[in-house]
């Protein structure tokens, strides 16, 4: 399983991020919740977003979709800002056909959040900050 190299918003320290593990990832500096970015493939999805203790964000979107690379920015700040309340995996649907295929993926992009391992929102089509972080806050409150 791999990791990431990200810098803690709040003492600015880098730190290694697994792509799964128990728990909320911290600075090892502050101790401050790090925002939890990651991709998963058909082989790791299970691994990494299914047995997440977090609200799990899934992004699918492809290379050759304009709307994705619109939305990517946008949901990777919205991760920073909301880091240890939710994390984002990065599915590739071009790469992850059996993914796609078991959440019936037709338009991208397409965000689905999951609670336990459990469709509890989804959405489709690239949207504006303030509404996707609506959409997700309001997808935290419903989580089981």
């Amino acid at each position: 399983m791999s990791s990431s190299t990200t810098s803690c918003a709040n003492c600015g320290k880098k730190n290694r991020v697994p792509a799964a593990a128990g728990g909320v990832p911290r600075c090892g500096n502050c101790h401050q919740p790090l925002p939890w970015i990651v991709d998963a493939s058909d082989d790791t999805f299970p691994e990494v977003a299914e047995r997440s203790g977090l609200p799990v964000l899934v992004d699918f979107w492809a290379d050759w979709c304009g709307p994705c690379r619109t939305v990517t920015p946008i949901l990777e700040q919205l991760a920073r800002e909301m880091a240890g309340r939710v994390k984002l995996v990065k599915v590739n649907v071009d790469r992850s056909p059996a993914v796609a295929q078991r959440f019936a993926i037709k338009h991208i992009p397409m965000l689905v959040m999951l609670g336990d391992g459990q469709v509890i929102a989804q959405r489709s089509g690239a949207a504006p900050a303030p509404e996707l972080r609506t959409w997700i806050e309001d997808a935290l409150k419903v989580r089981p």
